[in-house]
């Protein structure tokens, strides 16, 4: 009798065992999915857009390939003004509009002031191979690759070596210096302080708290496929070295929000005499450093263009038509001489002052 009592207990209690366990595969593989169709993805720059080595007097630039971490290329550049400089800027571009190409203006700016740059497009963007980026510690492990190919391909002068990075590159340059902290000064531009950082804060905006549910998988995700890149950290990196280290961020950053970076840094060193700390009131995230007077305009001009056209836009019949006209509409319209050139001059004096100071 008493054995029968207890039988209809072990089968609950396997049923729900056997529940609990496929809700955790369903949240898992769901967890994953999401994440890939977001950062698994290839990116390539937006042609009409594009910036020129012919938009910037004097600049050079020579081509490089390199492999990263599983025999991938990657493509880089080295821009010069073909002078003698002090020293090598690596420059790790944001995630998501194509490889280095939207940086070209700050790489002009440093070349033109004493620093060869070497910028290269991550992997699955723009010049480089890989279906798709595979994820968000990508960044750090091909930045990884990327110094040590300057110091070690015998191609470069043997300088000292400077970071900058913004968004996905901010986080870059900052947790590799756990893999180099022979790193002289970083400048991290509008970025987080872990990979799972920028999923939390995207997904926020989608699914609200419940993207809480799918940080643990994620987290698992990545670290089965990037081990310790995974879990290495800005924090991490700060530790590991003693690099310079220049943190800035706009208040009104909606992409990557200040409190997964600047904040989370501020806590910490912000006493620190290594540390410098730039707060950017109003500053959004893709523009941080531009002076935005042309972007707004040309914005302005844009959203007035597409009140002009008989047709629905947005609609997936059209998608073709717009497109096409959209890009002729940027091809005859922008000012290539203003969109090429909008960097914030006096805030980049504040950057070429700090790297200067901390060379040697």
């Amino acid at each position: 009798m008493t054995k029968k009592k207890r039988q209809p207990k072990k089968i609950i209690l396997t049923a729900v065992c056997i529940l609990a366990v496929l809700l955790i595969i369903g949240d898992w593989a769901l967890s994953v999915t999401i994440y890939n169709e977001n950062f698994n993805k290839r990116f390539e720059s937006y042609e009409p857009l594009l910036l020129s080595v012919d938009d910037y007097e004097g600049l050079q630039r020579t081509k490089y390939e390199f492999p990263s971490d599983k025999g991938q290329k990657l493509t880089g550049y080295l821009y010069s003004t073909g002078e003698d400089q002090r020293g090598i800027l690596v420059l790790a571009h944001g995630f998501g509009g194509g490889g280095h190409n939207s940086y070209m203006d700050c790489a002009n700016y440093f070349a033109q002031h004493g620093y060869y740059v070497f910028a290269y497009d991550a992997t699955g963007n723009d010049e480089s191979e890989g279906k798709g980026v595979g994820g968000l510690p990508q960044g750090v492990v091909d930045l990884d690759y990327a110094i040590s190919f300057v110091e070690q391909s015998g191609n470069f002068a043997d300088l000292p070596i400077v970071l900058f990075g913004h968004s996905w590159g901010g986080y870059s340059v900052c947790s590799v210096l756990t893999y180099h902290p022979e790193v002289k000064a970083v400048i991290e531009c509008s970025g987080f302080n872990s990979s799972i950082d920028l999923f939390e804060s995207e997904g926020k905006k989608q699914a609200g708290n419940g993207i809480y549910l799918m940080l643990p998988f994620v987290k698992l995700h990545e670290w089965l496929k990037y081990g310790s890149y995974a879990s290495n950290t800005a924090l991490d990196g700060f530790a590991a070295s003693n690099a310079a280290v220049m943190i800035v961020h706009g208040t009104d950053d909606d992409v990557v929000p200040i409190h997964y970076g600047y904040d989370t840094y501020y806590i910490k060193y912000g006493d620190d005499p290594r540390f410098s700390f730039l707060r950017l009131d109003r500053a959004e995230h893709n523009h941080i450093y531009h002076d935005t007077a042309y972007v707004d305009a040309f914005n302005t001009s844009f959203s007035q263009w597409l009140e002009t056209l008989d047709y629905d836009y947005q609609a997936a019949e059209n998608k073709a038509q717009f497109t096409k006209e959209k890009a002729d509409y940027i091809h005859e319209n922008l000012d290539r001489d203003q969109w090429s050139h909008m960097l914030n001059d006096e805030l980049f004096e504040t950057f070429l002052e700090f790297y200067d100071t901390h060379l040697h």
